[in-house]
C-alpha cells in the first residue's frame, strides 16, 4: 500500500522540467520559422519558378518535400543516444573531409555560378558544407569532452582542433564558399572558448582568425569586388551593386506594414536569389518592419532555447551535450544575423541561407538533424536531472 504514496510523493519532488521530456518551445519555435519560410519561399518564387518550370508553386511543393523529409530526420535523431555522436564524432568528420575533397574534382561536383559545392544525389543535390557545420561542432564538443582539462591548462591543446579546422576551411574556400568558412570559424572559437580556452589564448585566436580572414577576402579579385560593392553598391547599381540595391528598395517599399503577402515587386525579376539568399528583403517588402522584427523575435527565441539547453546540460554534468548546444546555438545565431545584414547591406555578400526559411534542401534538413540533436539534448538532461532528484 505503500507504493503508491511513495511513486506520488517521487513525482511532486521531480521539477516539470525534467519529467517533460520533449521540448515544446523548441517544437514550436521551428515549426513557426518553417512554416512562415514555407510562406515566404512561396510568395517570392512564384515569377521565377513559372518561368523556368510553368509551374508556379514548383518551389512551394519543393520546399514542402524537404520539410517532410527534415522532420522526419529530426524525429529520427531524437531516438538516437547523444553517446553514440560522441563516438561517431571522428569518422563523421573524416566523411565530411573526403566529400569536401570530392566536390573539388571536375565531373563530380556540380557547379553554379561559379562555385562547386554540390553533390548529385538523383533528383536532389547535397551541398557538402552544411553537413560540414554540423559535423565540425559535433567533433569539437567531443574533442572538449575529453581535454577539457588540457583545455584550461595546457596552450597546446588547441593545435589538433585548429587543424582540423584549417584542412576544411581550406577545403571551402577552394569552393569557394567564404561566408560558410567564415560562420565555422566564428562557430569553432566560441566552442573552444566555453571549452573552458583561456582568455589570452582566446583573444590570440581571435586576432589571427580575423587577419587571416581579413587576408582573404582582399587578396581574391572575386571577394574584394564584393566588399568594394558592399561600400558603395549606388556606384554601379546596374551590375555590381544591382543585387544589394534591389535588396534595398525592396526593404525600403516595405515601411512598417508592408506592401501586402504576394504583392512584393522586386522578386518579379528584379531581386536575383529572391527566395534563397535574399528572402529577408521579400519578407520586409511584404511584411514591412513588423514582419522583420517577427523574424528576427524567432530566431532570438530559437537561439536563446539553444543556450538554454546547453546550461542545463552543464548543470547536470553533460559536458558533451552542453557543448553541441551552445555550438549549434552559435552557429544558427551567426548565420541568421549574417544573411539578414547581407540583405540589409550592412556586412558584404557571403551566400548564406537563412536558416530553415530559405529555399534549400540540405540547409533545411541539415539544421532540422542538428534540431533533432538538441532535442535529445532536452531529453537526456531531463532523465540526468530526475536521477539527481531522486
Amino acid at each position: 500500500m505503500s507504493a503508491v504514496p511513495q511513486a506520488s510523493r517521487e513525482r511532486t519532488i521531480l521539477p516539470a522540467r525534467a519529467r517533460q521530456r520533449i521540448d515544446v518551445n523548441l517544437i514550436v519555435y521551428t515549426a513557426l520559422l518553417l512554416g512562415v519560410g514555407l510562406v515566404m519561399v512561396s510568395s517570392a518564387s512564384i515569377g521565377i519558378a513559372d518561368s523556368l518550370t510553368g509551374d508556379p508553386l514548383y518551389c512551394f511543393k519543393r520546399q514542402l518535400i524537404f520539410i517532410v523529409i527534415s522532420l522526419v530526420a529530426m524525429a529520427a535523431v531524437y531516438g538516437v543516444p547523444l553517446e553514440w555522436w560522441r563516438k561517431a564524432s571522428q569518422p563523421a568528420l573524416i566523411a565530411v573531409v573526403f566529400l569536401l575533397a570530392l566536390v573539388l574534382i571536375p565531373g563530380v561536383g556540380k557547379t553554379i555560378n561559379g562555385s562547386s559545392r554540390w553533390l548529385t544525389l538523383g533528383a536532389f543535390s547535397l551541398q557538402v558544407s552544411e553537413l560540414a557545420k554540423l559535423f565540425v561542432i559535433v567533433y569539437l564538443a567531443a574533442y572538449i569532452d575529453r581535454h577539457a582539462l588540457r583545455l584550461r591548462t595546457a596552450a597546446r591543446a588547441v593545435i589538433p582542433p585548429l587543424s582540423v579546422l584549417g584542412v576544411i576551411g581550406v577545403l571551402l574556400l577552394m569552393e569557394p564558399d567564404y561566408g560558410a568558412a567564415a560562420v565555422l570559424l566564428a562557430t569553432s572559437l566560441g566552442m573552444l572558448f566555453l571549452g573552458g580556452v583561456r582568455l589570452w589564448q582566446f583573444a590570440l585566436l581571435l586576432t589571427g582568425a580575423g587577419a587571416t580572414l581579413s587576408a582573404l577576402a582582399v587578396s581574391s579579385p572575386y571577394r574584394l569586388e564584393r566588399i568594394t560593392t558592399f561600400v558603395n553598391p549606388w556606384a554601379d547599381p546596374y551590375d555590381t551593386g544591382f543585387q544589394l540595391t534591389q535588396s534595398l528598395i525592396a526593404i525600403g517599399s516595405g515601411s512598417w506594414w508592408g506592401v501586402g503577402l504576394g504583392d512584393s515587386i522586386q522578386k518579379l525579376f528584379y531581386l536575383p536569389e529572391a527566395h534563397t539568399d535574399f528572402l529577408f528583403a521579400v519578407v520586409a517588402e511584404e511584411l514591412g518592419l513588423a514582419g522583420m522584427a517577427g523574424v528576427i523575435a524567432l530566431y532570438s527565441l530559437l537561439v536563446w532555447r539553444c543556450f538554454s539547453l546547453g546550461r542545463t546540460a552543464e548543470r547536470c554534468g553533460q559536458d558533451f551535450a552542453a557543448s553541441v548546444s551552445f555550438g549549434i546555438g552559435m552557429w544558427l545565431g551567426l548565420q541568421a544575423f549574417i544573411n539578414m545584414g547581407v540583405n540589409l547591406g550592412i556586412l558584404p555578400t557571403k551566400g548564406l541561407t537563412l536558416p530553415l526559411m530559405s529555399a534549400g534542401g540540405s540547409s533545411i534538413v541539415v539544421v532540422c538533424v542538428a534540431l533533432g540533436l538538441l532535442l535529445r539534448v532536452h531529453r537526456e538532461s531531463c532523465d540526468a536531472a530526475a536521477e539527481q532528484t531522486l
